[in-house]
């Protein structure tokens, strides 16, 4: 059976995301929309194209995966629902909060649950790789990032170390291992990565493809631990990445809290629990166990899965590991 479709709702959520990934994509290349003319305000945004392209194809991909799984399982599902979020001042504006579908009905079974939540992940990965192997092959000159920043020409360059406030990007295991293999020229540093628009739509992706693998709940990985290990795994999955992922932001989190009411108890923290803790995953923490939620609810008929189903289930288990950035945003 077809979900009842609301075809104008969709595509104009799609159009008001392409918008604002433009004005994204501007913003992160250096060339903020400028509405002092029409003319400017379609230049300035056209410079946002790669960016919005390049991330919109990854959302598209991945949502579609689901979309098209749960149609030849028959399962109802909308088409997606395109999230944008226009610039806002002091927080790090990305255009979009991703892109959703909505599931009608009850799951009828193991497989279809498995198969439409590996879908999105597994198209949503190969996307990234496209990407980020094509910004790795295809980086502008050098003296790109003077285009930005030509206030570095007067400071001999890129200063090292950066000066304080200065956003930096983590890296993950699929990032190292294409810098080992690829070993681009002129790659940029981590703190300038954001200004090249596939490495940066490509690296988001991943970023998302890794919190949507978290075994817990009703995310993706939710789906495939639920499929693969059963009601009892998954609860036990859920749970040691609620309690990884709390201990992986404590630190830093502690640190913070510290600075503001007690500074020179704040030294006390060892450096390397720092280097590799991140705060946000705290958020993260209290948004699954309260928000999304940590259960998974049952299909119409559960049942072990095939040898064939299994296996590209530990495949999606690797993309996990391989996507996840212990510390994806950082401050210098």
């Amino acid at each position: 059976m077809r979900a009842g479709q609301n075809y104008p709702l969709h595509l104009l959520l799609f159009i008001l995301t392409v918008f604002t990934t433009l004005m994204a994509g501007a913003f992160w290349g250096g060339h903020p929309v400028d509405i002092r003319s029409f003319p400017l305000f379609i230049s300035s945004l056209s410079t946002g194209i790669a960016y919005s392209v390049s991330l919109l194809l990854f959302l598209t991909v991945h949502e579609f995966g689901h979309f098209f799984a749960a149609r030849h399982h028959r399962v109802r599902a909308t088409l997606p629902y395109y999230l944008p979020v226009p610039p806002l001042p002091s927080l790090l504006s990305l255009g979009t909060m991703g892109a959703v579908i909505k599931v009608r009905e009850r799951i009828p079974g193991t497989n279809s649950l498995f198969d439409i939540g590996i879908s999105g992940p597994v198209g949503g990965f190969a996307v990234c790789i496209g990407l980020l192997v094509y910004g790795f092959l295809n980086l502008p000159p050098a003296d790109f990032i003077y285009s930005i920043h030509p206030e570095y020409l007067g400071q001999g360059g890129l200063q090292t170390p950066v000066p304080e406030g200065t956003l930096v990007l983590g890296k993950n295991l699929l990032w190292l291992a294409l810098e080992h293999l690829i070993a681009p020229k002129n790659l940029p540093p981590m703190t300038e990565m954001y200004h090249y628009p596939f490495l940066f739509a490509g690296w988001l992706g991943s970023l998302v493809t890794a919190l949507n693998l978290l075994p817990v709940g009703q995310l993706d990985g939710g789906h495939i631990t639920y499929a693969l290990f059963g009601k009892r795994g998954h609860a036990r999955a859920a749970r040691v990445f609620l309690l990884f992922i709390m201990l992986l932001g404590f630190p830093s989190l502690l640190a913070l809290l510290l600075s503001w009411f007690k500074p020179d108890a704040a030294s006390l923290i060892p450096p390397v629990m720092l280097h590799w803790s991140w705060p946000g995953w705290i958020l993260w923490s209290f948004i699954l166990s309260r928000v999304i939620g940590m259960d998974h609810p049952p299909t119409g008929h559960d049942h072990p899965l095939s040898m064939p189903r299994k296996v590209y289930g530990w495949v999606a288990i690797a993309i996990f590991f391989v996507t996840f950035t212990p510390v994806p945003f950082g401050i210098r």
